[in-house]
Formats: structure tokens, C-alpha cells, sequence
């Protein structure tokens, strides 16, 4: 649903929050809190961003998380960071990070409230020692009600249940891009005076794009028909006659956050090369279904090459999917051609 709140440039965050308050009888300011919170989070992440090559916070620390992944400073920081804030914010029943094997649970002896989070703390994060864009995902859900708070029925939801999703991008500005299910809106970090400002007011993605964001290096390994959907970005057999152009950041939040202002599609197929990979890489919870219901809420699209991304139910905290993003027309004919439906 678009959003019929009239937007100004260089609002504050803070002020669009209590204008969308006001707009609606319900509003209770929590939410307003917890993306509050979630803001200060990110702009201690966007100083050490900014500072990482003059301080010890590049390189690795030595750990491997539960993706089997490398930990790096940076990362373990971000996790940290938001840790922190989300448990002492007395909004939260439980939070979720990318970067932990178990539902976090909100201390006993601090406040508790009725929403939960799922997060990744920093996207992109094997880009961080060349200096190429990263980013923060989260997601955000009310609470069931009918579990225990730190119970993993209260995460295993589908996405079409999320009451907000959005991220940070950490490049050569600082930018949080949001939604509460009333439009996309975008707001940038004036260093000058530390706020994030209205940037880009209800964004909506072109219907048919011009890109397509796609690791290629893995196209040994895709099936027949995940080669046959991405040649046909790369044929003349398209809308423009002249095949897609291709750009690939390797940070989804960088990659995403492109296509939702330029249009095209990214994909992150699965592939047979890794046993961790034959269900796609890409985390439903803290990764798919956030972009996806930004990708929405924004007049694009997202499957995982047979179905709506936000109509799955997650079986587990860290489930992987494959994923197609972006423009409505590029994602539906993508997922048409792995359907066999059209080629």
C-alpha cells in the first residue's frame, strides 16, 4: 500500500516517525523506540566504518560462526553493538543475529516488550578490508504471544508476518532505507549534524530494469534452468533487444540497494559446488525476507525461483534460499523460465 503521508526533503527520521505516529490512532511510540535504537546502533557502526583503516578493527578475529564463516572484527562489533542496544531497549521479547547459533534471549533482570528482531549485523562483510559498501539487515516482528519469548516458534515465521524490515548502508554515505508496510522510504547521515535526513521519499522501483546482479563465477555448477533464466538477462531476447548490464558488488545490501533505485534483478541461485549451498546461500530470515518485503512495499518483486519469498514459512533460524529480487517484470520472467513456463 502506498503511502499517503506527504513527505519533505530533509525531514529527520524522528520527525517522519512521529508524523507517521500521528497518521495512525494505534501508534503506540514503541516502534518509533526500537528503530530509534536501531539508528543509534548504526551510526556507532558507520563511525568505525569510517575510521577502520586508522584503528585495529580490520582483519579477523580468529573465530568462525555458525555459517562456517570466517568471523572478522568488524562483524563481531556490529554483532555487539546491536546486542547491546537491543536487550537493554525494553521493546524486545528476543533477538536473532546472523552471526549467532541460538535465539538471544532479553536478560531477566531487564525490561522486556512485545516485539522481536532478526539481524545481520554487517552484510558484505568479506568486503570490508577493500573499503567496498556494507550494510545492516534487520527485520522486525510482534511478538507471538502464545510462546515463551526466547522460543524459536516466535522466529519461524513467514515474512508476509514482518510489521517492519529495512537496512543501513555503510559507503560513501551512510543511508537507512525502511518500511512499516506504508511505502519505501530512504534517509542519508548528515555528519554535519548527526541525523538522518529524508533523502528518498517513497521509493518505488522501476517496473523493468536495465541491470542484472549475478556471481557468475558459479554458472559451472547452476542447473539447466537457472542458466537458461540468467542468459536470458545476458541475450538479446529481451524487452531492450541488447542484453542487461551486468553489475555485481558481492554485498547483497550494496547490489539491492542499486537495483531499488535504477531497476534490474539480482539473483543469488543455488548451485551444486557446495553441500551448504544446494538450498541457496542467502539466510531467509535476516537477509530474504527482509529485502524482500522492502522490495514489495516498493513495486517489485521476490522468489526464490518457484515461490513468493515472503510466503515461506521458515523451518529453521538459519534456513538458506535461493533468491530473484528486484523489478516485477524481470523477477516474474525470471521465475517463469525455472518454471518452465517460458524460454
Amino acid at each position: 500500500m502506498a503511502n499517503k503521508i506527504k513527505h519533505k526533503m530533509g525531514t529527520t527520521i524522528t520527525e517522519h516517525l512521529l508524523l507517521c505516529e500521528d497518521e495512525c490512532p494505534t501508534a503506540t511510540g514503541q516502534f518509533t523506540r526500537l528503530l530509534s535504537e536501531l539508528i543509534i546502533g548504526a551510526k556507532l557502526i558507520s563511525r568505525e566504518v569510517n575510521k577502520a583503516g586508522l584503528v585495529d578493527i580490520l582483519g579477523l578475529t580468529g573465530d568462525v560462526n555458525v555459517q562456517g564463516e570466517k568471523v572478522r572484527k568488524l562483524d563481531d562489533f556490529a554483532d555487539q553493538v546491536f546486542i547491546w542496544r537491543m536487550q537493554r531497549s525494553g521493546l524486545l521479547c528476543a533477538l536473532s543475529s546472523e552471526e549467532n547459533e541460538s535465539v538471544i534471549e532479553v536478560p531477566e533482570n531487564l525490561p522486556r516488550g512485545n516485539y522481536i528482531i532478526i539481524f545481520d549485523p554487517l552484510d558484505g562483510s568479506s568486503n570490508i578490508d577493500a573499503n567496498v559498501s556494507i550494510g545492516t539487515i534487520f527485520s522486525i516482528h510482534h511478538s507471538l504471544g502464545t510462546s515463551e519469548c526466547g522460543s524459536i516458534e516466535n522466529f519461524l515465521r513467514r515474512g508476509s508476518e514482518q510489521v517492519a524490515a529495512g537496512y543501513f548502508l555503510y559507503g560513501s554515505s551512510t543511508i537507512l532505507v525502511y518500511t512499516a508496510g506504508q511505502g519505501v522510504h530512504g534517509f542519508t547521515l548528515d555528519p554535519s549534524v548527526g541525523e538522518f535526513l529524508l533523502s528518498h521519499p517513497n521509493i518505488q522501483i522501476p517496473p523493468q530494469g536495465k541491470i542484472y546482479s549475478v556471481n557468475e563465477s558459479y554458472s559451472l555448477y547452476w542447473n539447466e534452468q537457472t542458466t537458461a533464466a540468467i542468459n536470458y538477462f545476458k541475450s538479446d531476447r529481451n524487452h531492450l533487444g541488447k542484453p542487461y548490464t551486468s553489475r555485481y558488488v558481492g554485498s547483497l545490501v550494496a547490489d539491492f540497494h542499486r537495483n531499488l533505485l535504477y531497476g534490474g534483478i539480482y539473483m543469488y541461485p543455488a548451485d551444486s559446488h557446495d553441500p551448504r549451498l544446494s538450498h541457496g546461500k542467502l539466510r531467509l530470515l535476516c537477509e530474504a525476507a527482509p529485502m524482500a518485503f522492502i522490495a514489495e512495499q516498493g513495486g517489485g518483486a521476490a522468489t526464490n525461483g518457484a515461490q513468493r519469498i515472503l510466503d515461506i514459512k521458515a523451518k529453521d533460524l538459519h534456513e538458506r534460499t535461493p533468491l530473484f529480487i528486484g523489478s516485477r517484470a524481470d523477477v516474474e520472467m525470471a521465475t517463469a523460465i525455472m518454471q518452465g513456463k517460458n524460454s
